[in-house]
């Protein structure tokens, strides 16, 4: 049986950049995102990961579509034996966090906390009833956000703080089934979603923010995904990883 990797999120950016990772390690990839199938950046990451990858409108906001995905996945590629979550929405508004209104905080929990959570709860019920081979992982990406604080998105960091704690229920609740469970945190990575702070973090870089003096690249998250998903840290179960260049670093 081929190994066969959910990626939410991974029509672009991060995710794309574990795509093509997987792809390398004969992975069949499943895509998944709130995006409309026939949107330019879904074509193009298809045409970039050739027929072995599948796309699937999906909402990590919406519970009932869980079951429905995974079903379909399953009867295009197989069963999912790898799961990288790594879709997740940023604050609607940064801000002062005593402005935080509750529905920009619930918007951000529904989809790095709840959806999250979920998905991986169906995922992991699946891959207990699959063979030991090939391996099975989920890995959750999170942040530095996680450990580090930015008071103008409370919810965020909050949400990936959540998300960290998460991965360590995951990992000791299935390591007697042999299924891997990791957390990589990136730092500064140079997305989309980075875009419009680029000129900030720009300076920011250039000022020795982050130890080795550069953006991340989403290359660099799927480098530090393939040796988890293949069985290579296995007994590092819970592992967290920081990819970030060092920023996590503490210093004097």
């Amino acid at each position: 049986m081929s190994p066969v990797a959910l990626i939410t999120g991974g029509q672009r950016g991060i995710g794309l950049g574990i795509a093509q990772a997987l792809r390398g390690a004969r992975f069949k990839l499943a895509l998944a995102a709130p995006v409309p199938p026939e949107s330019e950046e879904v074509q193009a990451a298809l045409t970039t990961l050739g027929p072995e990858a599948r796309y699937y409108p999906f909402d990590l906001a919406d519970l009932s579509g869980i079951a429905p995905l995974l079903d379909a996945v399953n009867r295009d590629l197989g069963p999912v034996t790898t799961l990288i979550s790594n879709a997740g929405v940023p604050a609607r508004l940064r801000g002062d966090m005593l402005d935080l209104r509750p529905e920009n905080y619930d918007a951000v929990m529904a989809v790095n906390l709840k959806g999250t959570f979920f998905l991986a709860q169906e995922t992991a019920r699946r891959m207990r009833a699959l063979p030991p081979e090939p391996y099975r992982a989920l890995v959750f990406i999170t942040s530095v956000s996680a450990a580090m604080i930015s008071v103008e998105r409370a919810e965020y960091c909050l949400s990936k703080a959540g998300a960290a704690m998460m991965v360590q229920l995951y990992a000791a609740r299935l390591a007697g089934d042999g299924i891997g469970v990791f957390e990589l945190r990136p730092g500064i990575i140079e997305t989309g979603m980075t875009a419009g702070v680029k000129d900030r973090y720009d300076a920011l870089i250039a000022d020795g923010l982050v130890p080795a003096a550069r953006w991340g690249v989403p290359a660099d998250i799927g480098a530090a995904a393939l040796p988890l998903v293949t069985g290579q840290m296995a007994f590092a179960t819970g592992a967290v990883i920081p990819v970030d260049g060092g920023l996590s670093l503490h210093r004097l």
